[in-house]
């Protein structure tokens, strides 16, 4: 059996990867890292470098023109500043809606681009890192188990029960992913988390809160950070 892992060089998708490599052996993973027009490339880096240490396939597609209409904080054509503050407090002035560094449906894009790589390449599951506490408060919609579900049926209609997906933490805190990574003994000195793409993390973005939270809940210093 051969897996297809959605892998942006973050906590979360690194250590999907430990697991599905776990499951199956390094020579039935597949990593896919996709550029969307971030303003920096420093996740991209970071997937290159787990995937040389676990020496598995990674391929790289660009997805970036179709995000060029929308003016998330996270991509390069927009001129909003990235917020310095954790996801609860942005989603206090939100009203419901997703946070500005939500790109518009991106998993969905991911999931549907991953499964037409999947079924080409023999796959039959494809695993992506999508956790509870990303869904929580609407922050992004497309991290939840409804949307998993939903997106899991369609995958695995339209290709004839060929292709399923996994998400094995999106009912999993942070804090536990991490747990699960520790484990499975995760490279999490080679990852990358931060909104911004400075040389270290700006450790104020809401994925480095987060992150930093994460890594406290289990009784450890954040190895990237030392």
């Amino acid at each position: 059996m051969k897996a297809l892992v959605l892998f942006s060089g973050g906590i979360d998708s690194t250590t999907c990867l430990g697991l599905a490599i776990n499951k199956y052996g390094r020579e039935n993973v597949t990593a896919l890292s996709i550029t969307y027009g971030q303003k920096h490339q420093k996740e991209i880096q970071s997937a290159n470098a787990v995937a040389k240490y676990y020496g598995i396939e990674k391929i790289d597609l660009d997805l970036s023109l179709i995000f060029k209409f929308s003016d998330c904080s996270l991509l390069q054509g927009s001129e909003n500043e990235i917020p310095h503050e954790s996801y609860a407090s942005q989603l206090e002035k939100t009203n419901g809606s997703p946070v500005s560094t939500y790109v518009p449906f991106r998993n969905g894009l991911f999931i549907s681009s991953a499964a037409a790589i999947a079924l080409s390449k023999g796959c039959s599951v494809i695993y992506y890192g999508a956790h509870a506490d990303d869904s929580a408060g609407n922050a992004y919609p497309d991290c939840s188990s409804a949307f998993n579900n939903a997106m899991n049926t369609a995958v695995f209609e339209g290709s004839g029960g060929q292709l399923k997906i996994e998400a094995p933490f999106v009912n999993m805190t942070k804090a536990e992913v991490v747990k699960k990574g520790l484990e499975l003994k995760v490279p999490y000195e080679l990852t990358w988390s931060c909104y911004e793409g400075g040389d270290k993390p700006c450790g104020q973005c809401g994925t480095c809160i987060d992150r930093a939270n994460a890594f406290k809940l289990n009784g450890i210093e954040d190895p990237a950070m030392r």
